[in-house]
C-alpha cells in the first residue's frame, strides 16, 4: 500500500490529559500500529513504533512528509540507543552531556537493529534522541518500543507548541493527542554527526555550538546544503506560515504582523528583555498567532546570531524562504 493511502481522512482525534491512563491508552494504540501526536521539552512529536513499516508510514502520510526525509527515532537512554546505532566514543561523551535533553546524533546504523527503512529513508544513518520530557520518556517506556517521531504538524508548516496547533493541522487525521501545555523550549532539538576529530552541526537547536564545543574539546563545523538531506529540517523551506515573512524588520509596513524582539516593539514580542532562550520558547507560538492574525503579512525583528539566536535565524530564514 502506497503510504499516502495510509492516513484514514476521517479519523476522530481525541485530545486527553497527558496523565498515567492517557500514556496507558497512548501505548496501546503504538502497540496497534497507530500514531500519538506527544509533547517533548522542544516541540510537539508524531510518535510511532520505529520497528513497525505500516506505522512509521502512518506519520509520512499523516503529515504528508516527503519520503526522503528520515525520522528522528527516540529511544529511552543510551543502552536502547546503541542497540540501534553504532555509538562511537564521542557520541557517548555527547550523549553524557547533553541526555535526556534536545540533542539529536546522526550515527550509522546497526545492520540488526530492526527499524524499518522507512525511518531512516534510504540513508546509511539514524537520528537518535533521548528526549527529557516525561510524557515521551513515559511513552517509550509504556510501549516498550523505540518511537519515531517528528513534529506533529504538516510537513513544512510552523511547528506545533501546545495541542492546539497539534489540533490544528492534524486533527481528523492521527487518533490520540497527548496534551501536555506548552513545551519548554519551543523549537526543536539540535543534529549533530560526531566524529573522531570534528562535530558537523546538521541543524541548530538549544544546545549551541558553544556548548557542543566545550562538552567534546573539538571544533563544531555547520554543515552545509552541498550534503543533501542528511536530517530533519534540514529542507530549504520549512517551518512556515501560510503568510509571507519578511526578515530583520525595525517597523512594519501596511498589513504587516510584526514580531518584536528586545527593543523592537511590535503586535507580539518573542522577549521584550531581549533574552534568546525566552524567544526561542515564544517562536513558533509567535508565529502561529500572527498566522491566525487580520495582517495579509508577517514581518520579524532582527534576532541575534549568537548562542540559540542561531538556530532561531535558522527557523526563520526557512520559513520565509
Amino acid at each position: 500500500m502506497p503510504i499516502a493511502a495510509r492516513v484514514q481522512p476521517d479519523v476522530s482525534t481525541e485530545l486527553r490529559h497527558c496523565d498515567e491512563c492517557a500514556i496507558a491508552y497512548a501505548a496501546e494504540l503504538i502497540r496497534a500500529g497507530q500514531t500519538v501526536a506527544v509533547p517533548t521539552e522542544t516541540v510537539y512529536g508524531l510518535a510511532a513504533d520505529a520497528r513497525n513499516s505500516d506505522a512509521v508510514a502512518r506519520i509520512y502520510a499523516a503529515k504528508g512528509r516527503p519520503s526522503f526525509n528520515p525520522l528522528i527515532v527516540h529511544v529511552a537512554d543510551v543502552p536502547m540507543a546503541a542497540k540501534l546505532a553504532e555509538m562511537n566514543d564521542m557520541a557517548e561523551r555527547l550523549a553524557k552531556a547533553f541526555w535526556p535533553g534536545p540533542l539529536t546524533l546522526v550515527l550509522p546504523v546497526r545492520a540488526e537493529a530492526g527499524l524499518s527503512p522507512l525511518v531512516m529513508a534510504g540513508l546509511p544513518t539514524v537520528a537518535i534522541r533521548c528526549a527529557a520530557h516525561p510524557a515521551m520518556r513515559a511513552l517509550i517506556e509504556a510501549s516498550g518500543a523505540p518511537l519515531a517521531a517528528p513534529s506533529a504538524n504538516r510537513s513544512g508548516a510552523i511547528s506545533p507548541t501546545r495541542a492546539e496547533h497539534v489540533l490544528r493541522s492534524l486533527g481528523g487525521r492521527i487518533p490520540l493527542v497527548l496534551d501536555g501545555g506548552q513545551t519548554a523550549r519551543g523549537i526543536e532539538s539540535t543534529i549533530a554527526s560526531p566524529a573522531a576529530d570534528h562535530i558537523r552541526l546538521l541543524r541548530p537547536g538549544p544546545i549551541t555550538t558553544e556548548m557542543l564545543a566545550r562538552a567534546s574539546g573539538l571544533p563544531v563545523v555547520v554543515s552545509g546544503s552541498d550534503h543533501g538531506i542528511e536530517a530533519p529540517g534540514q529542507m530549504e523551506s520549512h517551518y512556515a506560515p501560510s503568510k509571507p515573512v519578511r526578515l530583520n524588520v525595525l517597523s512594519a509596513e501596511r498589513e504587516e504582523y510584526l514580531i518584536g524582539f528586545g527593543a523592537v516593539s511590535g503586535d507580539i514580542s518573542l522577549s521584550e528583555a531581549g533574552d534568546l532562550d525566552e524567544a526561542a520558547a515564544a517562536l513558533f507560538a509567535a508565529l502561529h498567532i500572527a498566522d491566525a492574525s487580520s495582517a495579509e503579512r508577517i514581518a520579524v525583528a532582527p534576532i541575534p546570531m549568537e548562542g540559540v539566536g542561531l538556530a532561531i535565524n535558522d527557523r526563520l530564514r526557512r520559513a520565509a524562504a
